[in-house]
C-alpha cells in the first residue's frame, strides 16, 4: 500500500515536496489555507546563486536548487504542466566601481567552473554593453554577466508544481490544518473538522511554521520577515529577455515577460506576521531601484507585493525530521525559498520514501538549537 502523507503548506517548499511524493507513487494530501503574505506569491523569483556573497553549506545547498531545475522542469512537462513561469535571461551584477567588478568576476568565475552547464558563461561588460542587455540602468555602472542565471515567477511555478502532483494523485485541500498529537508515532492533521491520517506529515507553511507545531509543544527559531516588492511597468516596452540585475548590494531588479519589472526587496528583521505595504518601506523599494535604474522613472507602479520570509535564527533552513515529533520540517530558507525548494522537496520525498536522509540535507537536521520550546 503506497505511504500517506499529509504537505501542510501549499508554497514553494510544500507544493515541490507533494509534487516529488505524489509522482513517486504516494499517497498525497496537500493542505493550504492561502494566507496572505505568502513569501512564494510574492518573491521576485531570481535563480543565481553563484552572483550571491553566501558560502559554505548555505551556498552548496541554494547552488544544487539552481542546478535541479532543469530536471523539475522535465519532469512537470511529463506530467502536461507547460507553464511554469521559469525563463533563463541570464544575471548582470553592476557597480560603477571596476576594481570592485574584477574581484566580482573572479569569485563568479570559480563558482561557475564547478557548477557545470547550468551556469553557463560569464562576461565582462562595459556601460554600453550592460545598457545593451537592460536599458534603463544607469549610464556610470559596468557589469559582469552570467548566462544562466534564471528567473521564475513563484506563483505560476507553484501552481504548476501542485497541478502537477494533482496529475500523479495527489490531492489538494484548502483549510486551516491543525496538528493532534498522539501518544506515539505521527500525529493526526485536522482541517476545518476533517481528520486526515498520514503515516508521514511534512510541516511546510513557511514563516507560520510555529503555529503549526504549537500543537505539539515544539517551537522553533524561526520568524517573519517581511520582504516589500514593487511591481513596475514599462508600456509598450518588451521586457521578457532583460536579465535580473545585482547591484552588489541588498536589493535586485527582475524583468518578466508582460513588461513588468520587480523591483525591491526590504528585509524587515522583527516585522512580525504584519503583511502590510509601508510608506517607509515603498519609499526604500523605488528609491533603490531608482538610484540604480533612472530609466525606470516614467514606469507605471502596479502593486507592492508582501511576502512573509521564514526566517531562522541560525540564518539556515531547517529541514528534516524534527525528534519527538513524528513531523518532517521544511522552513528557513529566508529569501533562498524559490532557488531551494524544488530540490528541497525531491529531498524530502526521498527521506520520506527511502527511509535516510540524503547527504545533501546534513547539514539542515534540526538540532536542539533549533529549537526553543522542546516537546
Amino acid at each position: 500500500m503506497p505511504k500517506r502523507v499529509v504537505v501542510v503548506g501549499g508554497g514553494i517548499a510544500g507544493a515541490s515536496t507533494a509534487f516529488a511524493l505524489a509522482r513517486r507513487g504516494a499517497g498525497v494530501t496537500v493542505v493550504d489555507d492561502g494566507r496572505v503574505g505568502s513569501a512564494t506569491a510574492a518573491s521576485a523569483g531570481i535563480v543565481a546563486p553563484w552572483v550571491s556573497g553566501a558560502g559554505g553549506a548555505f551556498y552548496e545547498l541554494y547552488a544544487a536548487g539552481a542546478a535541479f531545475y532543469p530536471r523539475v522542469l522535465e519532469l512537470l512537462a511529463g506530467a502536461g504542466i507547460a507553464r511554469t513561469g521559469y525563463r533563463r535571461t541570464g544575471a548582470l551584477m553592476v557597480s560603477a566601481d571596476p576594481v570592485l567588478l574584477s574581484e566580482v568576476h573572479q569569485r563568479v568565475m570559480a563558482r561557475t567552473r564547478s557548477a557545470g552547464p547550468v551556469a553557463g558563461e560569464v562576461r565582462r561588460l562595459d556601460g554600453a554593453q550592460v545598457r545593451a542587455l537592460f536599458p534603463p540602468l544607469a549610464p556610470e555602472l559596468e557589469g559582469v554577466f552570467v548566462s544562466g542565471g534564471a528567473r521564475v515567477d513563484g506563483r505560476t511555478f507553484c501552481a504548476g508544481l501542485l497541478a502537477g502532483a494533482v496529475h500523479h494523485g495527489a490531492q489538494a485541500v484548502t483549510g486551516r490544518a491543525r496538528l493532534v498529537p498522539r501518544p506515539r508515532g505521527v500525529p493526526v492533521v485536522e482541517v476545518d473538522g476533517r481528520t486526515l491520517e498520514a503515516d508521514d506529515v511534512v510541516v511546510a507553511p513557511g514563516a507560520w511554521v510555529n503555529e503549526i507545531l504549537g500543537p505539539l509543544g515544539v517551537r522553533l527559531a524561526v520568524a517573519p520577515q517581511r520582504g516589500q516588492i514593487t511591481q513596475l511597468r514599462l508600456v509598450g516596452v518588451d521586457t521578457s529577455g532583460w536579465p535580473s540585475v545585482h547591484p552588489l548590494s541588498h536589493h535586485y531588479l527582475v524583468a518578466f515577460d508582460d513588461s513588468r519589472v520587480a523591483v525591491g526587496a526590504t528585509r524587515e528583521t522583527g516585522s512580525g506576521f504584519d503583511p502590510r505595504v509601508t510608506a517607509a518601506g515603498q519609499r526604500q523599494v523605488l528609491d533603490d531601484a531608482l538610484h540604480v535604474a533612472p530609466g525606470l522613472a516614467e514606469a507605471t507602479v502596479l502593486e507592492t507585493r508582501v511576502g512573509l520570509r521564514p526566517l531562522a535564527d541560525r540564518e539556515q533552513p531547517i529541514i528534516g525530521p524534527l525528534p519527538g515529533t513524528g513531523v518532517h520540517v521544511v522552513t528557513g530558507f529566508g529569501a533562498a525559498g524559490l532557488t531551494m525548494g524544488p530540490f528541497v522537496g525531491d529531498a524530502i520525498a526521498r527521506t520520506i520514501l527511502d527511509g535516510s536522509p540524503p547527504a545533501e540535507l546534513a547539514s539542515f537536521t534540526p538540532t536542539p538549537g533549533d529549537v526553543v520550546a522542546p516537546p
